[in-house]
């Protein structure tokens, strides 16, 4: 039984750093453009750290920022300052 987690953005500036910062920490992870969406889905587990988005956007990042941004997520989540992780437990 596949066990997908997922996360999707509103396509957009802030979305597609995300997008990008994710996809390099995660490289086993689905990338999926739609209409004004996108998509990453993993199997099991997907990892979004803090240290990667500020390396792209090259400035300080709070994780809380990305929610701004978030249409909807599939898992449960852990977040501290530093990660946001999507998995299933």
């Amino acid at each position: 039984m596949s066990q997908l987690v997922f996360i999707a953005f509103q396509d957009n500036d802030n979305a597609r750093y995300l997008a990008e910062a994710i996809m390099e920490d995660n490289p086993e992870a689905e990338l999926q453009h739609q209409p004004a969406m996108i998509r990453i889905q993993a199997e099991k587990r997907l990892v979004i750290n803090r240290d990667t988005m500020e390396d792209k956007l090259g400035r300080e990042w709070d994780v809380q920022e990305m929610l701004i941004d978030v249409i909807s997520i599939g898992g449960n989540v852990d977040e501290d300052d530093d990660h946001f992780i999507l998995q299933w437990n």
